[in-house]
């Protein structure tokens, strides 16, 4: 064992545990607590290799279900940016780099080179892995939102369009997810948990 090497990936082992300490606004299924980021994280590594029969492209599992894993790892530093912060958001990107150029940077350069170029793959959306990647981080929140019966989308009074506006990009990783999610929407449409605030055009 090259003890510097470990020392290297001890320290970013141990600098990864801190996003069990970022929570996001969703809530766990059942009315639980916040959920933070490193659940979010597993569920949908989790979610990946379930749900791999409904990709558009075939994927690579390990490095999908590993994207899914360190895709928010950056809001260690960053912290969370809601969904729909739009004031949040004009600053994410800028935060998000400085904090994968000190995370990542505690690896040995083998690793720290290929765990970032994983992360900017997912950030991009352009492959199969990231695109199918980018909508089990769609569908994940979907779901527990659904299942707690819209509870999070009204408390921060979250318009039909918001959600949709994120949504429709699940459809660049799995068309047939895609219209899981929009019977979902319109599902909650209905029932008053999302606001109708502008019409789509179908």
């Amino acid at each position: 064992m090259q003890q510097e090497r470990f020392e290297k990936q001890k320290a970013f082992i141990l600098e990864a545990d801190k996003e069990k300490n970022i929570l996001r606004q969703t809530h766990l299924s059942g009315h639980g607590r916040r959920e933070n980021d490193a659940e979010h994280a597993w569920h949908m590594a989790m979610m990946v290799y379930l749900l791999k029969e409904y990709s558009n492209e075939s994927i690579d599992l390990a490095r999908t279900m590993m994207m899914c894993l360190i895709h928010d790892i950056v809001e260690i530093d960053a912290g969370d940016t809601y969904a729909y912060d739009e004031e949040g958001k004009k600053t994410q990107r800028q935060r998000e780099e400085a904090a994968a150029d000190r995370i990542f940077g505690l690896l040995p350069k083998d690793q720290r080179d290929e765990l970032r170029g994983i992360f900017e793959e997912f950030e991009a959306a352009e492959t199969g892995e990231a695109k199918f990647a980018r909508a089990m981080d769609n569908l994940q929140p979907l779901l527990l939102n659904d299942s707690n019966g819209g509870e999070d989308w009204r408390s921060h009074e979250v318009t039909y369009d918001q959600v949709r506006g994120r949504q429709d990009t699940t459809q660049r990783g799995s068309k047939e997810l895609y219209e899981v999610t929009r019977e979902i929407l319109d599902r909650n449409l209905e029932k008053g948990n999302l606001i109708p605030r502008y019409n789509w055009k179908a």
